[in-house]
């Protein structure tokens, strides 16, 4: 029996699952909460100690659920959420807390970024994709000018799972996928843009804070003896490259060449597909990524998802099946109530600093059960204006494979293909990225014993054996709502610019 881990550090928490090779099988899971920082200027913010502190609580639920040796776990594989800005001291101190994904606190650093590159051109012709809101470019520039005495101890940049990465081994690397999430790597090129990180820092501190680039399927090294101690492993687990969470959800949900499209329904609202070729769009709100299996990931990303459910779900003092009987209680088009849903300002389409609202209520349509629906729809919304773009770029979504809280919903399922017209179906194993750090864990350890293996052959060969459809879940477009959801989807854009003239449609 050999046995791998897969951890996953999100916003919410963090996840692990253990993973049987033999069997095909996952043994066990665990995970535990995180905080989170937070204020009306955008600011979202985690102390990485937090995910320490989960990561050892999540492994030891997920080893006890399994029942098995910890000892006898091989390999493990982080991923972690994109964008984080994790800034380190030479003794390998975090300095301050950090700045999250969903941080859009240094908007005015990354309009000032943008400006320097050339606007959204110059952007793209640098780097391959157009830097963002979010992005650890801008948190950069923001933490060098608002932080100068921190500033002048920076000795090494990081991303979440770099960091964990890092308090596992010791060692201060990156991977090309969630690196090319930094706002800093041409993505074509697979290198550090030079030109960009002197335009934040010519002094060559940020330059020299970079760390070394891995391939995925590489192992970076072994456990440090405190870390093999506190998750109860041996010193000689190995650790492989891991990714960001987006790109461990594509290899655990097997989209590891074309064809397929992934949709995460969770915090925030994330389509992807695979790609041989760099994808430099038409349309900078694709962000043409890496992918963590040496190719790429073109990937579109909303903020308000589940975190925009969480919202009304709280306000109405409702649990999930609470939300869902409400849900399912409404007809569709909510009784003609829209949503504009950017609780977290928005990214695609880019408004960093919109609220959400709620219009068109008259005494008939205000009812719990249609606010559930309205946001529900305008979530969905927000992700076909996403698969639009995709499709205008020639990737098109044959079958979408959901992920994600909200994908346990049957009516959200059904929402979703009506308003993408498209099948849905889920994967049978829900936590995609932590599986996806498992497989990659698996992929690593192979090579590193027979180097001279078909790198892509042995990650196809353990996707076969692991991601498998549930097809329970397979939800078809029903041809009369999906007209329906068409012209509400119209009248969903007119909204959007009405209320956001700034917005190109």
């Amino acid at each position: 029996m050999a046995l791998y881990a897969g951890i996953d550090c999100g916003t919410q928490g963090t996840k692990v699952v253990i993973v049987d090779s033999g069997k095909g099988a996952i043994l066990g899971e665990g995970s535990a909460a995180h905080r989170l920082i937070s204020g009306s200027n955008g600011r979202r913010e985690q102390q990485a100690d937090w995910w320490i502190e989960a990561l050892i609580a999540a492994f030891r639920q997920a080893v006890s659920q399994a029942g098995v040796d910890a000892q006898q776990i091989k390999a493990l594989g982080v991923s972690g959420q994109q964008h984080g800005f994790v800034p380190l001291d030479e003794q390998g101190n975090v300095l301050g807390s950090v700045k999250l994904w969903c941080d859009t606190e240094t908007d005015a650093e990354n309009e000032q970024l943008l400006h320097q590159l050339g606007g959204i051109s110059g952007s793209l012709e640098q780097l391959g994709l157009m830097v963002a809101t979010g992005y650890t470019a801008s948190k950069i520039i923001w933490f060098k000018k608002h932080h100068p005495e921190l500033w002048a101890r920076l000795h090494t940049v990081l991303l979440p799972h770099d960091y964990l990465n890092f308090w596992l081994t010791g060692e201060r690397v990156a991977e090309y996928g969630d690196a090319s999430g930094t706002g800093l790597l041409n993505i074509r090129t697979r290198d550090w843009d030079r030109h960009t990180v002197e335009l934040i820092d010519d002094s060559g501190r940020l330059w020299n804070a970079l760390p070394p680039l891995k391939r995925a399927e590489s192992c970076i090294g072994t456990l440090l003896p405190e870390a093999a101690e506190k998750l109860g492993l041996s010193a000689a687990t190995l650790v492989a490259t891991g990714g960001g969470d987006n790109m461990m959800a594509a290899i655990g949900s097997g989209n590891i060449a074309t064809g397929t499209v992934t949709m995460s329904l969770g915090t925030s609202g994330t389509l992807f597909a695979w790609s041989g070729a760099p994808v430099v769009a038409d349309s900078e709100a694709i962000a043409g990524f890496c992918s963590s299996n040496n190719g790429w990931l073109p990937l579109i990303c909303t903020m308000n998802v589940t975190s925009a459910t969480t919202s009304v779900q709280t306000l109405l003092e409702e649990d999930i099946s609470g939300f869902n009987q409400l849900l399912a209680e409404a007809k569709p088009g909510a009784g003609g109530m829209e949503m504009l849903p950017f609780f977290n300002g928005e990214r695609v389409p880019q408004l960093p600093h919109a609220r959400a609202s709620l219009h068109n209520l008259d005494s008939d349509n205000f009812t719990r059960a249609n606010l559930c629906m309205a946001v529900v729809e305008s979530a969905t919304y927000g992700l076909r204006y996403g698969i639009d773009l995709f499709r205008q770029q020639g990737i098109d979504a044959v079958e979408i494979r959901l992920t994600g809280g909200g994908a346990r919903s049957a009516g959200w399922r059904q929402i979703v293909a009506d308003v993408m017209g498209c099948p849905v179906v889920c994967l049978k194993i829900q936590e995609t990225a932590a599986l996806g750090g498992a497989i990659q864990a698996m992929w690593a350890s192979e090579l590193a014993v027979d180097p001279q293996q078909d790198a892509d052959s042995v990650l196809a060969d353990l996707c076969q054996r692991f991601v498998s459809l549930d097809e329970s879940t397979r939800t078809l477009p029903d041809a009369a709502r999906q007209a329906q959801y068409d012209q509400r989807y119209q009248r969903y854009l007119q909204r959007l610019q009405q209320t956001y003239p700034e917005v190109q449609l």
